[in-house]
């Protein structure tokens, strides 16, 4: 598998990424090492994490598996915090909290160190410049090798990229991770530019539209879909609307004509945007995951990718596309 670099840093990672947002609650450890052992056999390294996920058993259960089946040098491990469990407070990305989350990440690994240590989500709580020193003290504590934001906006982006180039000492950003797909190009208008700026490489997430896009929807739920998961159901159902229909539809019109599938069709489309590092495949089962491998080998021929990027084109006007004075 090809391996690019992460924006302008000398970290590499496989250009497909493995997610790991089920393990541990759907996926169970059996078919976690499935999927690591064909990932890491297709040429993956990149293995993306978090501490919410299941409670802190996605990365228990990723420890697992290094110690007894990939060893720990051949992955590069990225992991999230500042999410919480907490009714009155979605986020803390305050320096306490995140460094006690990567304490805690650490142990549930089994590592003294993460190759990506990201905020999870941007905090109005708490000031931007605390949540970046968190960073700051990791890195050089050895921790983290780098680190990165996910689900910030454009400004979130670019404030955050900015206040770490200000100075000397302080760990500039590597990436952001993002969903991208198809169904949602949404960072095109601001993230991705700005990314692209301060050199972070976009980490997709997502990259199937939440699994739509892989065309299993056309005709209804699937009872053993995410979509008609008590977790997930709510995650899948922004996207089984009309306009995600008419894309599908022309999804599966131009794996027709490739002799592929819509799956690979369209993570090839997401995988070789410009700016993006990683398009990161959350698979259930080791069977769909190495359906998301196959799409490797598949480059997606100009026309087709232009007939994508024309029925998928999102509503950008002011101030994207400069202004007029009437």
């Amino acid at each position: 598998m090809e391996k690019r670099q992460l924006g302008r840093t000398g970290l590499r990672v496989s250009r497909l990424g493995l997610g790991t947002m089920t393990w541990g609650r759907d996926t169970d450890e059996h078919e976690a090492a499935e999927q690591l052992k064909a990932f890491v056999e297709a040429g993956g390294t990149l293995v993306d994490t978090a501490d919410v996920y299941a409670d802190g058993g996605a990365e228990y259960l990723l420890s697992r598996l290094t110690d007894s089946l990939i060893p720990r040098a051949e992955l590069v491990i990225a992991t999230k915090a500042g999410s919480v469990p907490d009714t009155d407070r979605r986020f803390d990305t305050s320096r306490g909290r995140m460094l006690t989350a990567l304490d805690a990440s650490l142990r549930r690994l089994g590592t003294d160190h993460v190759d990506l240590w990201q905020v999870h989500a941007y905090d109005p709580g708490t000031p931007t410049e605390e949540t970046l020193h968190a960073l700051d003290l990791a890195v050089s504590s050895g921790r983290a090798r780098y680190a990165g934001l996910s689900n910030h906006s454009g400004w979130q982006t670019a404030k955050a990229a900015t206040w770490q180039r200000a100075q000397p000492g302080r760990v500039p950003l590597a990436s952001t991770q993002m969903e991208y797909s198809l169904l949602q190009r949404g960072v095109e208008r601001e993230v991705l530019p700005a990314a692209a700026d301060a050199g972070l490489g976009l980490l997709a997430s997502s990259p199937l539209g939440r699994g739509v896009l892989t065309g299993k929807y056309r005709h209804g739920v699937p009872p053993e879909s995410r979509g008609a998961s008590p977790y997930l159901g709510g995650f899948v159902q922004p996207y089984l609307g009309e306009r995600s229909r008419h894309i599908v539809d022309a999804l599966a019109t131009a794996a027709d004509g490739l002799a592929s599938s819509p799956l690979a069709v369209a993570l090839a489309w997401v995988r070789d945007r410009p700016g993006v590092s990683s398009a990161l495949v959350g698979a259930r089962t080791a069977t769909q995951l190495q359906s998301c491998l196959s799409a490797e080998t598949l480059t997606l021929p100009e026309e087709i990718r232009a007939a994508l990027d024309d029925v998928s084109a999102p509503t950008h006007r002011y101030p994207d596309q400069g202004w007029t004075e009437l």
